[in-house]
């Protein structure tokens, strides 16, 4: 009889951590470009420039239960970029800078999802910038807020990797060569 009863606990036991489980899942495919933002900061001749890009799309598949099988793509349009003045913007579209006349896009694909603990995860991809593919390892936080989610993080980039900033612009002297760039990317839950 006691064998019964302990099978039957752990069988409840199970059923209900199961349940407890699945309340905790939520999944997210969609993103709202128009509440989500691409910002980036860097060094000027000792000066801090804060600057975002006003134009880009991105596509997610991301489950909490199976975070390993998710995708992320991200696409942004460089001539949307507002780094403080129209002179700036209009500088960073030449081919020394983004080249955007060859190159209008930047472009972000996930190879791998890796879950950390505590709603953060590393997403691995390819990120291709005037032509050059690199991966990057991405650290995000996932903010659950009434039924959104979103996703933020920021990585640090070395323009150098990508060819950006050449001639009087090369090396860090005026313009620092890494770029920190901070994202937030909100999606509905499903």
């Amino acid at each position: 009889m006691s064998f019964r009863l302990t099978r039957c606990t752990a069988i409840a036991g199970l059923l209900a951590l199961g349940c407890m489980t699945g309340a905790y899942s939520a999944q997210y495919h969609q993103v709202n470009a128009g509440a989500s933002q691409i910002s980036f900061t860097y060094d000027q001749m000792g000066q801090r420039v804060y600057g975002t890009f006003g134009q880009f799309s991105a596509t997610l598949d991301f489950d909490t239960m199976h975070p390993e099988a998710a995708h992320a793509g991200l696409v942004i349009e460089l001539a949307s970029i507002d780094a403080g003045s129209e002179d700036a913007n209009g500088q960073l579209q030449e081919p020394g800078w983004f080249n955007s006349a060859v190159y209008p896009q930047a472009r972000f694909e996930s190879s791998r999802v890796k879950a950390l603990g505590d709603n953060r995860y590393e997403v691995v991809g390819q990120l291709s910038l005037k032509g050059i593919t690199r991966e990057v390892r991405v650290p995000v936080s996932l903010s659950p807020e009434s039924g959104i989610g979103v996703f933020s993080g920021e990585l640090t980039l070395n323009r150098a990797d990508f060819d950006v900033g050449k001639g009087e612009w090369a090396g860090d002297s005026v313009v620092s060569n890494e770029i920190a760039i901070k994202f937030r990317v909100v999606a509905p839950q499903q």
